[in-house]
């Protein structure tokens, strides 16, 4: 069992993107897309393809701060402000499953660093191109839509 949609975005989505100067509903949709489609809403964390409920996977992470992060030391100083003392120095990408605030900085800086512009936040078909294009190359759009509706919406998959 995952975490609910709403306490989703209530406790972790809002606050974080909040913190990062960075609110918006449509950032909030598309977060909460991207965590239904690539784990479940945290239900299906176990798996090889990623780190947590993003799924990020460990090359994007460190390219992520060796090519954005490190030439924003504002940027990077708030980041790391959510990571863990200490277990982030030693264990890094771990920091991407046990730590949902600051998996979710992540996740949303690497949706900005890839600089499409953010769809409305009821446009399902082009959020799915954005989780596409930036975590899942090689699924199918429609699979983030079963997945908003299976999680978010709570309707049987239509897949």
């Amino acid at each position: 069992m995952g975490i609910a949609a709403s306490d989703l975005n209530q406790q972790i989505i809002r606050p974080t993107l909040l913190y990062l100067n960075r609110q918006s509903t449509a950032a909030e949709a598309l977060l909460l897309g991207v965590a239904a489609c690539q784990s479940s809403l945290g239900a299906a964390l176990d798996n090889h393809s990623g780190f947590g409920l993003y799924r990020i996977t460990q090359s994007h992470h460190q390219h992520l701060w060796d090519d954005r992060l490190a030439a924003n030391p504002d940027l990077a100083s708030l980041v790391r402000g959510l990571a863990s003392q200490h277990a982030f120095l030693g264990a890094p990408h771990l920091e991407l499953t046990v730590n949902l605030r600051y998996a979710t900085a992540i996740a949303w800086l690497l949706i900005e660093h890839h600089g499409q512009e953010l769809p409305a936040a009821d446009d399902l078909g082009a959020q799915a191109l954005i989780w596409q294009a930036v975590f899942a190359p090689y699924r199918k759009p429609n699979e983030f839509v079963c997945a908003w509706q299976r999680c978010i919406l709570g309707l049987a998959s239509t897949a």
